[in-house]
């Protein structure tokens, strides 16, 4: 599939002309082959507010996320900055037990068992189920992590009513029988994701493997910053829908990655290729992978645009009997000759239910003209080249304009012309696109259960096993504290009663190297310290990491069995006890990456110009809560450090110990902005000299629920002290999985 999806319909402004838009502007779905409880009443209430505020949105706003003003109903996580995505009860050894060859088989059999209620294309729901999978892996954005199929949110608004999302209710209803057999040993994104493999496979398409292992949420709250939504505008706007820049996923809201029909809807595929390979990339795919999974995808099934009316109202507009479809009369009214999905209609290969390279093949074979198709949207039929009859019959087939766009770009013409003479090439390309796209939210290979699951791949970071023998933790530490008040000439320290001190440097490495967690994707973290390997050490924030390493090299060398992820860890760890922090602790056991790793596998950390926002998205994409977070501001920081960074300093020339009183300099001071000798933007307090802090420390302040905790940390240092440890805590073991719930550290 070719469309990233965003929740374009979601806009209070879309529910009052749904019909009409989606009759208007049908491209803005994908095309098809590839595509409850409080928590519902509590959305339900959220989209009725929402619809009540449709004359608030400007008549002229020109993307999804122009609002005319925000909505506080609409605000799921980021505002309150709390990990409030809720988890259904997960049983690992359950899941780990299934006998997936028995569901693939219970599988395969639905898909050839066509219902009249929802008739299968070409008796077979294969196609569907592609879809279906790719709909939900697809979300996926490597920018911040968000989306996939983990969590299964497809079955939630606001994901379950996305445009692209049509009559996917329906694939979903076929399943509900052998969701009900397995129970809780098969949740609802494990089996989504299975039956596209097994829809694959039964079609005689090639499966990597399956990594079991998803955890369903309750709800579709962690869905939320994909957008439409306040959170989602603040996060990333997008302010010419069509054009929409990264870290959205796609170009066009509600796209699954691009327009189908072009730019804009321009039928325009020179234009269209350099999209594709822009939104592929921000889901962290090649060219290769890119091709394959558009043709791979797209030897399945075909579109649906029947007619130009459109699917009919939403699951948010009318959930009781959603999509019912307008094309036709009687008792097939709505489906199958008569369905609506994207707007386009038909297929891309002369057999849609059989795997083969046909539709590189015909990309080749055939010029391509585009026309108005049935739907009412661009598309392309097949001319044969060289033919002096415009009449002479060709392949009832059809093609999107990004597909022809595959032909007008050197690098993926090439690919298309390997993949239509090499069917060997494709089938080892494809099968490894799609277990990248439907595992990359996944994290770590450790984190998959069952037994299908196939060997470590790239995309998931994969490390040696830590040393067989441990080092002696104890010795070690002793080794770190002795550094903390020893000159080295590898890096100058801060200065404290006239002697160097390296504390704050430690624990700024150790945060430095452990912060880029996400939970988002559960990816990061200081496991395989990577902070040593370009580029992670070459970030802005991590400037002159390197040297505070080389301080700790000597320790490295004396102890040969000490990985250099554990040494970091330990030392700002180390640093906190001696800072008098209360109760830090350590987890040993963790490895180190090859240094020839490639591609990285981790994304910088993100910088708003919104610091409020940034404290509060990036702390919900670590998985700390906003106490937690608010306390972090206040870890050990190293005035040497901070003028590395081009800042003229810090609120302290004492970093050596831990307490509550960075809370009271934040509180107790104004502060004004100013510039440092190096360009950086800081907060110098009114009427002294030398104390400065950065944008992202006042928003505590400006932020009412993070002024509130500061408040309650400035007159409670035990308080501080025991939110601090927490936080310290869960990030410094955050990357050390065992299966998909566990810790090898709980």
């Amino acid at each position: 599939m070719l469309f990233k999806m965003h929740r374009r319909d979601f806009n209070a402004f879309n529910f009052s002309i749904v019909i009409e838009h989606r009759t208007k502007q049908a491209s803005t779905t994908a095309p098809e082959a590839f595509g409850t409880s409080m928590a519902v009443t509590r959305y339900m209430v959220a989209l009725l507010l929402s619809i009540l505020a449709v004359c608030l949105i400007p008549a002229d706003a020109k993307c999804p996320f122009n609002f005319g003003r925000a909505r506080a109903e609409d605000d799921g996580e980021i505002l309150q900055a709390e990990p409030r995505r809720m988890l259904m009860e997960f049983d690992a050894v359950a899941v780990n037990k299934l006998d997936i060859d028995a569901v693939k088989a219970d599988l395969k059999a639905l898909f050839v068992d066509s219902k009249d209620s929802w008739p299968a294309d070409f008796g077979h729901y294969g196609p569907l189920m592609i879809r279906m999978a790719w709909h939900c892996a697809g979300t996926y954005r490597q920018s911040d992590g968000r989306g996939g199929c983990d969590g299964g949110r497809q079955r939630f608004d606001p994901e379950r009513s996305w445009a692209d999302n049509v009559n996917l209710d329906k694939a979903r209803g076929l399943l509900w029988p052998i969701k009900q057999k397995y129970g809780n040993a098969l949740t609802w994104g494990d089996l989504i994701i299975l039956a596209g493999d097994a829809a694959i496979e039964s079609m005689g398409g090639p499966i990597l493997g399956f990594c079991a292992g998803r955890i369903d949420d309750a709800d579709g709250t962690a869905s939320l910053p994909l957008g439409p939504s306040l959170d989602q505008e603040m996060v990333a706007p997008c302010s010419v829908n069509g054009d929409c820049e990264a870290p959205l996923g796609a170009s066009t809201m509600s796209l699954i990655y691009v327009n189908p029909e072009g730019p804009m809807a321009v039928p325009d595929p020179e234009k269209s290729a350099p999209q594709i390979r822009e939104v592929f990339a921000r889901m962290s795919m090649n060219d290769s992978e890119t091709v394959a999974l558009i043709g791979g995808g797209h030897a399945f099934g075909k579109v649906h645009g029947a007619c130009p009316t459109g699917p009919g109202p939403s699951p948010a507009e009318q959930p009781w009997n959603p999509w019912p479809g307008t094309c036709g009369n009687g008792t097939m009214k709505g489906k199958g000759n008569n369905t609506f999905t994207s707007g386009f209609e038909g297929p891309w290969t002369t057999n849609p239910i059989r795997w083969d390279n046909e539709y590189f093949q015909n990309l080749l074979e055939y010029d391509w003209e585009v026309h108005i198709g049935p739907g009412g949207h661009h598309q392309w039929r097949p001319v044969k080249k060289n033919s002096s009859d415009p009449s002479e019959p060709v392949a009832n087939i059809m093609m999107l304009t990004t597909d022809v766009a595959l032909l007008k770009d050197p690098s993926y013409l090439e690919l298309v012309k390997l993949f239509a003479t090499n069917q060997t090439a494709l089938d080892i390309a494809f099968s490894h696109a799609w277990y990248k796209l439907v595992t990359r939210d996944m994290g770590p290979h450790s984190r998959c259960l069952g037994d299908h699951v196939p060997p470590p791949q790239p995309f998931q970071a994969p490390l040696p096993p830590p040393p067989a023998k441990k080092p002696d933790y104890k010795a070690v530490t002793k080794a770190i504290t002795k550094a903390l008040r020893t000159a080295s000439s590898a890096l100058p320290g801060d200065t404290v009663g006239g002697k160097p001190y390296y504390g704050a440097l430690f624990a700024t490495l150790a945060w430095q190297c452990a912060s880029n967690f996400r939970q988002t994707d559960y990816t990061g973290g200081c496991n395989g310290a990577r902070i040593r390997f370009a580029p992670q050490k070459d970030w802005p924030q991590n400037v002159a990491m390197d040297r505070v390493l080389a301080v700790l090299a000597p320790i490295k060398a004396s102890f040969p069995s000490l990985t250099y992820a554990d040494l970091i860890v330990l030392a700002g760890s180390t640093a906190l006890t001696d800072a008098k922090a209360h109760k830090i602790k350590f987890c040993g056991g963790r490895s180190d990456a090859n240094p020839n790793e490639t591609p990285f596998p981790f994304q910088p950390p993100r910088v708003f110009g919104n610091k409020l926002v940034q404290l509060k998205d990036n702390a919900l994409v670590m998985g700390l809560t906003l106490r937690e977070m608010v306390a972090q501001q206040a870890r050990l920081r190293s005035p040497s450090q901070q003028r590395r960074l081009g800042y003229s300093g810090s609120w302290t020339e004492n970093p050596s110990l831990l307490t509550n009183d960075y809370f009271k300099v934040l509180l107790n001071n104004d502060w004004v902005n100013t510039t440092s000798a190096a360009g950086q933007l800081e907060m110098k307090a009114v009427g002294k000299e030398g104390i400065y802090m950065m944008p992202t420390d006042l928003a505590v302040k400006w932020d009412p629920a993070s002024a509130a905790i500061a408040q309650e940390f400035a007159t409670d240092s035990t308080a501080f002290l025991a939110a601090f440890a927490s936080g310290w805590n869960k990030l410094m073991v955050a990357d050390r999985f065992k299966g998909p719930a566990g810790n090898e550290c709980a």
